[in-house]
């Protein structure tokens, strides 16, 4: 940060920094408009983060985050327990929930094996989800389509096969209103290996 800005702003700045996803400029923005604001507003604003903080929970059936021992999806009648959704956040649980299209249940696991980073099957909840397969009829792995993603998906599609039950992957294929000249080669490479008959 240039010289010329006071300590509590850069201070402010470089908390704000730490969040994915904030850059250094809108780090300044955001510290700026929280050093102006009324005090009220910024103990309010305070308070919400650590009142959020302090009342989050880890759901005991699919590991995602909530406010009591179940979250609202695990205790909810309506929802089909017998296909299980894998995922990697509880910002995935949030984007396929946004789509509409899912009925099931899902387990989050906070994580993906990535030995070059210390990541084993230990560190992430692969135990939790094995332990609650008796009544599943189908697992959906739908870990992202990177190197960490696909081996997360092998590794825990393996295990379960053996258990048999239906182990099924999300489809890979061109977004709706892509064009075909701005796809790269893996995309396209899934999009017809996925084909669909019309």
């Amino acid at each position: 940060m240039a010289e010329y800005n006071s300590q509590p702003l850069i201070l402010a700045a470089q908390e704000f920094a730490k969040l994915p996803g904030i850059g250094l400029k809108t780090a300044q923005r955001l510290a700026y408009y929280i050093l102006n604001a009324p005090e009220e507003e910024v103990e309010q604003f305070a308070a919400g983060i650590l009142e959020a903080r302090h009342s989050m929970r880890i759901c005991k059936v699919c590991q995602n985050i909530c406010s009591d021992d179940e979250c609202e999806i695990c205790s909810s009648v309506r929802r089909d327990k017998s296909v299980i959704c894998v995922v990697e956040s509880p910002k995935d649980v949030s984007a396929i929930e946004r789509s509409g299209g899912f009925s099931g249940v899902y387990h989050v696991l906070h994580g993906l094996l990535s030995p070059v980073n210390g990541i084993g099957p230990e560190q992430i909840k692969i135990r939790e989800l094995m332990a609650r397969l008796s009544s599943a009829e189908e697992v959906i792995m739908a870990t992202s389509p990177t190197v960490e993603g696909e081996a997360t998906a092998s590794y825990i599609s393996r295990m379960i096969k053996q258990m048999g039950i239906r182990v099924t992957r999300l489809a890979y294929g061109l977004p709706a209103g892509a064009s075909l000249e701005y796809a790269d080669d893996i995309t396209l490479q899934r999009a017809l290996e996925n084909r669909n008959e019309i």
